[in-house]
């Protein structure tokens, strides 16, 4: 195959960006999409010229760094990761545009590399137990209704990449924040921190500077892990439940 590739360069934070064309020959269909983004920079190192700088680690599916928008679409034109997505859903002689996540709160380091950061904040502000439980349990002493623990998987799936606010036209990271929210909170183990928890990392993603939801849905749709669109829903009536249970303390 052979490929036109139009590639979001940017020096640094503080610098303009553009928009660079390359070809690319020789690639194979079954090659994912960041081997192919490998046989760019080889062939841009080779000529003198810098690297595409792009995040990847496990190239799984699972990690969730490969976060890329390709031809308009977070992750490209499949329900996957960039690193799943492989170059047979293109055609011989395409022209491909691959930008970095779009997101205020997403600031660009180089490149197609962005600074996700404000997710770990999210998580530090309250995805987590710290209740103490002693040594590990047997795995059968806490019982868990089995919708209660089918619904904490289906939410824990969440790999954090990104393409929920990407795919926003408000750039809302609600579908994050509430797969975080509701894996634990439905679980007897994170329970006693249930009300603080949905405030304490609601509160933070407002304060890193994502955008509103309007429910469009678009971020259920990009998600490469099916997190329901409901996951929202859950989140809000687990806040309103909290703030009205705080402002009767």
């Amino acid at each position: 195959m052979k490929l036109t590739l139009r590639v979001w360069r940017q020096k640094n934070a503080d610098a303009d960006g553009t928009m660079s064309t390359y070809e690319v020959d020789g690639i194979s269909p079954d090659m994912s999409f960041l081997e192919m983004l490998d046989v760019l920079n080889e062939q841009l190192i080779l000529s003198g010229e810098d690297p595409v700088a792009f995040d990847h680690d496990c190239r799984e599916g699972i990690c969730g760094a490969c976060s890329l928008v390709i031809n308009g679409d977070a992750h490209g034109p499949e329900r996957t990761t960039t690193c799943q997505l492989h170059m047979r859903s293109f055609e011989d002689g395409d022209t491909i545009d691959i930008e970095p996540w779009r997101a205020a709160a997403f600031p660009v380091i180089k490149d197609l590399v962005v600074d996700r950061s404000a997710f770990d904040r999210i998580i530090q502000a309250g995805g987590y137990v710290t209740a103490p439980t002693g040594s590990a349990p047997e795995a059968h002493a806490t019982p868990v209704p089995k919708a209660d623990a089918d619904f904490a998987f289906e939410h824990a799936e969440c790999i954090g990449c990104g393409a929920c606010v990407a795919a926003c036209p408000n750039g809302a990271a609600m579908l994050f924040t509430s797969a975080k929210i509701n894996h634990l909170n439905v679980l007897p183990q994170g329970a006693p921190e249930r009300e603080t928890r949905v405030l304490d990392m609601v509160a933070q993603m407002d304060d890193e500077g994502f955008g509103g939801c309007t429910l469009t849905g678009e971020c259920a749709t990009a998600c490469p892990k099916g997190i329901p669109l409901m996951s929202i829903t859950s989140m809000n009536r687990e806040w309103l439940r909290a703030t009205r249970k705080a402002g009767k303390r």
